[in-house]
């Protein structure tokens, strides 16, 4: 992808939809998923899996594509992608379908870790097969997870504060990444 596209879409166009789409909600007692169920939001909320989605799985086999042999768990970028769009189609009315609300919320929950998964596993790889040069980003991996952690533990659940630090950060933690791996920061 074009490096102006990856910066616009990683520093502008996921933090603008991603804070947009929670804006007028009280961040720690609501979600994405809450916040979906509206029909005004539907299509904002499509958009922004498929916008979040791509971006990621086309940031992570750019940076895997500089990684030979292969990343150990790059399937996890295809699972993560596709476990994404279950959780945008499948409905999240838990009153009204009690079990497609459950596999939301599993779909959703098991994209993000997926994603982590693989984020440790390369830069573990990474920092073996380069020694010192990618701590500060299995450093800055983990404190995005710790946070992460301590917002889901304050809030009680999944809420619409992690889901915005986790995208956003990550999705920038991820670009950064990828600069690094192409020697432009």
């Amino acid at each position: 992808m074009n490096r102006l596209i990856l910066n616009f879409t990683a520093y502008f166009l996921i933090p603008l939809s991603t804070v947009l789409f929670a804006w007028d909600s009280n961040w720690l007692t609501t979600n994405f998923s809450v916040l979906s169920n509206g029909m005004e939001r539907k299509n904002a909320f499509a958009f922004w899996g498929l916008l979040v989605g791509v971006y990621f799985f086309c940031i992570l086999h750019q940076i895997s594509r500089k990684i030979v042999p292969a990343p150990r768990g790059i399937s996890l970028i295809s699972l993560s992608l596709l476990l994404l769009v279950c959780g945008v189609v499948t409905p999240y009315l838990p009153e009204n379908f009690p079990f497609p609300s459950f596999l939301h919320v599993v779909f959703s929950f098991l994209s993000a870790v997926c994603l982590s998964v693989f984020l440790i596993l390369l830069l573990w790889q990474l920092a073996q097969r380069f020694p010192g040069q990618y701590s500060a980003y299995l450093w800055g991996l983990a404190m995005i997870l710790f946070s992460s952690v301590c917002l889901l533990a304050a809030a009680g659940i999944v809420s619409s504060a992690l889901e915005i630090f986790f995208t956003i950060s990550v999705a920038v933690f991820c670009r950064r990444l990828l600069s690094r791996m192409y020697g432009l920061a």
